[in-house]
């Protein structure tokens, strides 16, 4: 069984009921949510044996998030108990031509104040294979950056391979420094590179011609130049993938994505989704179904279209985790899509 690392930090999602807009009536619904923990989660319904790193304050609501990753299957035992809080984050979603929401209570949590030396990664990516982690992190905090830089340095060292989802977060990137600052300096230790592209021209400061706003729908020329590109000013990087999200409404998406790997540029089947449910953690389902396909299938062209057909079920299910497995994900992937029920 392959084991997988991830950094980052899970917070306490509260959701106004239904497609209610936020406090619309006196309740919310709580979970647990957060990049790098999602991923964790959804490896590990897919059978992977995956850890989640991170620090989490000392008190009820910590033992709480830690009891949603173990009962999902993740490895908590090198998650940090310290004093301080958990982050938050207030989600109201859209409807229609009304899009979703997302506001952040999150200053001062415990994983925005992880430093660099806090973790021994020598002993934790003992044996590891793969460790992920997403621009949200490093967006945190300067001292978050670095102990994200302390942890792609170690698990370089170690042997693992080394993803990143880019994950651009305007609302997050405000102590300072500016995304590509940062984030140029993380992906230059990855081996995978996971992104829409938007992200790699904020994040990254890439724009491929032909792309970005304005450039027609899903112009697949621009995107394997766009991927190319990436690759030229990252040479470390074996794999990049793109998501392709057509936002027609709220409630209806097209969704698929392309591959710019060791066996060439690829573009993946794609679905529609006319009746979206959350799509809230559906980028980190991709990163998921895209680790699990690398290294279960050693094949890209399986591998891309495992990770779309595990984002696009994500879309069905409430939460930030995808509850889909594999039997569910293959079944997809290979052009079942009638939803009928399996009996």
């Amino acid at each position: 069984m392959k084991r997988i690392i991830t950094f980052g930090e899970i917070m306490l999602r509260l959701k106004a009921p239904g497609k209610e807009r936020l406090f619309q009536t006196a309740q919310l619904e709580a979970s647990f949510g957060g990049g790098e923990a999602n991923v964790a989660v959804s490896l590990a319904i897919l059978g992977m044996d995956a850890s989640f790193v991170s620090a989490l304050s000392d008190d009820p609501v910590g033992d709480a998030a830690l009891r949603s990753l173990r009962g999902q299957g993740v490895e908590v035992s090198r998650v940090s108990r310290v004093k301080g809080r958990t982050g938050i984050y207030f989600l109201e979603t859209g409807a229609d031509q009304r899009a979703s929401g997302v506001t952040y209570d999150r200053a001062g949590s415990a994983a925005s104040l992880m430093k660099k030396g806090d973790f021994d990664w020598a002993a934790i990516f003992k044996g590891a294979d793969w460790f992920h982690l997403t621009g949200i992190t490093p967006a945190l905090s300067r001292s978050a950056a670095e102990a994200c830089l302390e942890a792609m340095n170690a698990a370089r060292k170690a042997g693992a391979k080394v993803s990143i989802d880019l994950n651009y977060r305007k609302k997050l990137w405000n102590y300072g420094a500016q995304a590509p600052q940062v984030m140029r300096g993380l992906v230059a230790l990855a081996d995978v590179l996971i992104a829409n592209e938007e992200d790699i021209q904020l994040a990254l400061g890439i724009q491929a011609e032909g792309s970005g706003p304005g450039a027609g729908a899903l112009a697949v020329d621009a995107y394997r130049k766009l991927a190319a590109q990436t690759k030229r000013e990252f040479p470390t990087l074996s794999v990049v993938a793109i998501t392709l999200r057509e936002s027609r409404s709220a409630d209806r998406n097209g969704w698929s994505a392309a591959l710019d790997g060791k066996e060439g540029f690829r573009v993946s089947a794609r679905y529609e989704i006319e009746d979206i449910v959350d799509r809230v953690g559906g980028g980190d389902s991709f990163s998921a179904g895209l680790i699990f396909g690398l290294l279960e299938y050693g094949d890209e062209e399986k591998a891309l279209e495992f990770a779309v057909a595990a984002s696009a079920l994500k879309h069905s299910i409430p939460g930030d985790y995808n509850l889909a497995t594999r039997a569910e994900v293959e079944r997809l992937a290979s052009g079942d899509c009638s939803g009928r029920v399996q009996r």
